[in-house]
């Protein structure tokens, strides 16, 4: 576990160095994709070690911290997009509510456009001889 947490502290290291740089290269005063850099380089990483015949140590300790690492970002991203559409504007929260709006809808019609499947009787012997 000790392996992965440090690959994990070096990915993280790197890529926010590399979006603060990305940023300043584009002139945004701002890290740019560090966050994303970072995850991409904590899956190559994880390739390379398996290459390589390195896995044993870092593969299961990395998967973790990979695992723990995308619902993390998930949620710091959407704190991060709720504080700045309410500092934004009406124009902000309108395009985030018509988001939503889009995806439910969306969800409710990929359900309805499923074929029905027979409901499962657990009254019935599931063996018959």
């Amino acid at each position: 576990m000790i392996y992965g947490t440090a690959v994990l502290a070096i990915c993280t290291l790197a890529g926010l160095m590399l979006g603060e740089t990305l940023g300043s290269l584009i002139g945004v005063k701002a890290n740019v994709g560090g966050v994303g850099i970072a995850m991409l380089l904590l899956v190559f990483v994880q390739i390379i070690c398996k290459n390589r015949g390195w896995d044993k140590p870092l593969l299961p300790s990395t998967q973790f911290w990979g695992g723990m690492y995308i619902p993390v970002v998930v949620a710091m991203a959407m704190q991060l997009d709720v504080h700045k559409a309410l500092g934004a504007g009406m124009v902000a929260l309108l395009s985030a509510l018509l988001t939503v709006m889009a995806c439910g809808a969306l969800i409710a019609w990929i359900n309805r456009a499923e074929p029905d499947t027979a409901p499962v009787n657990l009254d019935a012997p599931s063996n018959p001889s």
